[in-house]
């Protein structure tokens, strides 16, 4: 794919990765990703914000075929699939220096091996003067590693955000078009990456408050050309209310787990409470994730496998203390043959959860009756405890 230009002298450049389904090994890309770097020609000096993943380096390096020279290489995050090849466009252009946080300085030497030489790093709030154009460097530690930064292009407005605000989407749009779509993949982004900064967010939006910010462009995904469609749903996301919903995932072996699931899923909806149900063994867990953001309930459906839980449940639970959701309120239900200590393990799994543990129903064998009005003790349980916090 060739350059495509944002505005006079400002370009996308970058790659599209229709095929990649998967991220890091772990997070599902059922849209394919792109990895966008930038250029920007001002009247004197001429900078390229990030590269792409090593693998797509010929199409960053061919889209540089025709750039006489670059001045700056601008590197806002460390990882690989915006920094991988930083060192072949530095082999391109040994002229360019190399602008960093000082933070990811150390990080880019020690990943890629990049000579100390190249580097020139700058605090939160330096600028850098293209000419007719300044870029101002901002700070935003943990969106979502400690070294990165953001950069604004102050005469332009428009925020090179890296991998905040960002969405996985393979597409030939530059710009959003359809914003349906590209709000649930950045929300499914948001899930998956930056929920678990929430608290660093906050201030990070609070600080970008105060610049005119007309236009973001990502390092994943395509270019907002209204700044608030997604600023306005990260404050949603990360500020925004918890739902009267429970969160469900589950797995079942012999089906006794599953007939607790649907009864208490039938008691929570004539509570009036909404559910989202997960069956573990075929989830998406990139879907779970994005039920986690406003769930003010989650409740864990397991069997009893060598004394704890099914490890598809306790993988749940681990990616449930690893997004770190706002959640309020946790149980537990499943069945045993037995016995086992499923709920002492499932509970020390989740030590970032600030949750309340309602009374969890677990079952020898078959559920029966007094089994079935247990889960509808939790399911009124549960409801009242919406209702106490105002949570509708």
């Amino acid at each position: 794919m060739k350059a495509r230009k944002i505005k006079d002298n400002i370009y996308w450049m970058g790659s599209v990765d229709w095929d990649r389904r998967l991220f890091d090994t772990l997070v599902p890309l059922p849209d394919g990703t792109s990895y966008n770097a930038y250029l920007i020609k001002g009247s004197e000096k001429t900078a390229l914000l990030d590269s792409v993943d090593p693998p797509m380096a010929h199409e960053l390096l061919s889209q540089l075929e025709g750039i006489p020279k670059l001045d700056y290489v601008i590197s806002q995050h460390a990882e690989q699939d915006h920094s991988g090849t930083i060192p072949r466009v530095l082999e391109k252009f040994p002229d360019a220096k190399l602008i960093t946080s000082p933070k990811a300085k150390g990080m880019l030497m020690d990943l890629l091996g990049i000579p100390e030489n190249f580097f020139m790093t700058v605090e939160d709030g330096d600028t850098l003067s293209l000419g007719n154009r300044t870029l101002k460097f901002i700070h935003t530690p943990w969106v979502h590693w400690p070294e990165t930064m953001v950069t604004y292009l102050e005469e332009d407005k428009i925020l090179f955000s890296c991998d905040f605000f960002g969405s996985h989407i393979a597409t030939t749009d530059l710009f959003v078009t359809d914003e349906g779509r590209v709000l649930e993949a950045a929300k499914r982004y948001f899930a998956e990456i930056m929920m678990p900064f929430r608290g660093v967010i906050q201030k990070d939006l609070d600080k970008l408050a105060s610049y005119n910010i007309e236009m973001i462009a990502p390092s994943h995904g395509q270019i907002y050309p209204r700044a608030s469609l997604i600023i306005d749903a990260y404050k949603e996301w990360v500020l925004g209310a918890l739902r009267n919903k429970v969160v469900l995932p589950y797995v079942t072996m012999h089906e006794s787990t599953k007939q607790m699931v649907d009864h208490l899923v039938s008691a929570l909806e004539e509570k009036g409470v909404g559910v989202e149900q997960f069956n573990l063994v075929v989830t998406d867990i990139g879907k779970l994730a994005m039920a986690l953001i406003d769930a003010a309930t989650i409740v864990v459906g397991t069997p009893t496998i060598l004394a704890g839980p099914h490890p598809y449940a306790a993988y749940a639970a681990f990616l449930a203390n690893a997004l770190r959701p706002k959640t309020k309120f946790l149980s537990i239900i499943g069945s045993y043959g037995w016995g086992g200590k499923t709920v002492e393990v499932l509970a020390g799994m989740i030590p970032n959860l600030k949750v309340e543990v309602i009374e969890p129903v677990l079952c020898k064998g078959v559920p029966l009756e007094d089994d079935f009005r247990a889960l509808d003790t939790l399911a009124a349980a549960i409801a009242e405890k919406h209702k106490e916090h105002n949570i509708i």
